[in-house]
């Protein structure tokens, strides 16, 4: 790309954002790069972004939607490296414990499909749901509930106001970035592990991967420098799941 020492990062508002502000743009400076946050609302708006040339790379995802969103796109996108990512936790005002969960309870997950059809696997895998096998993660809705035995009132609303309908419904999924935007990270009764799949990324044009603005970043990312700002207790990122390679160094 033109101006070659400049970085552009595509994130999400919250924690990725800051994990690339604290744990990789001082990297990348040290060699020579300057650093560029751009914040995005959605999730649509920053793969087509990092299409389209407006920013070299982005961190918000995971590979089962990276691969899914280019593949109905027609986009050419590619995952660098895998990042510490906050897990969807379950959070209530009204039970303590997931055995407290009473038939008929209104839960609220976020309603735009990726997440949506992870939090309807979480739920299958705490036991309160089965879904359909041949779930979409880019369509998924409330209909791939194949059976809801404890007849849960399922209600899909916009992620950023999960953290609000805790008020209101009886548990709420909640991602980990709108948690952590919330306050309420620390209050979680049940949190979920991530399988790889679903461990946030760094992603990059294809064509880019071997180039060198990439190695750079992939370096900052496998660097001390990097595991120390995530394994500082005082910040949130400690909390975080670490990706396979981070649990082997």
């Amino acid at each position: 790309f033109s101006e070659s020492k400049k970085n552009v990062f595509g994130v999400a508002p919250g924690p990725y954002g800051d994990l690339i502000k604290q744990a990789v743009k001082p990297g990348l400076e040290k060699k020579g790069y300057k650093v560029e946050l751009k914040e995005f609302s959605d999730y649509v708006q920053p793969n087509l972004a990092l299409a389209n040339k407006s920013i070299n790379a982005n961190a918000f995802q995971h590979s089962v939607y990276l691969e899914k969103f280019s593949a109905d796109k027609g986009l050419k996108l590619s995952s660098l490296i895998t990042i510490p990512t906050a897990s969807l936790g379950v959070y209530s005002k009204k039970f303590k414990s997931l055995s407290e969960i009473k038939d008929g309870s209104s839960v609220t997950i976020a309603n735009d499909p990726t997440n949506l059809a992870r939090a309807l696997k979480y739920l299958e895998t705490l036991g309160l749901i089965k879904i359909k096998s041949d779930i979409d993660p880019t369509k998924a809705s409330e209909k791939d509930v194949a059976e809801n035995p404890k007849k849960l009132k399922i209600q899909p609303i916009e992620a950023a106001q999960l953290p609000r309908s805790i008020e209101s419904a009886d548990f709420s999924l909640v991602n980990g970035n709108y948690a952590i935007s919330a306050g309420i990270w620390s209050t979680a009764i049940h949190r979920e592990t991530l399988i790889e799949g679903h461990i946030n990324l760094i992603a990059v044009r294809t064509e880019d991967i071997d180039k060198q603005f990439a190695k750079d970043i992939k370096d900052v990312v496998l660097s001390n420098e990097f595991l120390d700002v995530v394994n500082d207790p005082k910040n949130i990122f400690k909390d975080f799941q670490k990706p396979e390679w981070l649990l082997k160094k």
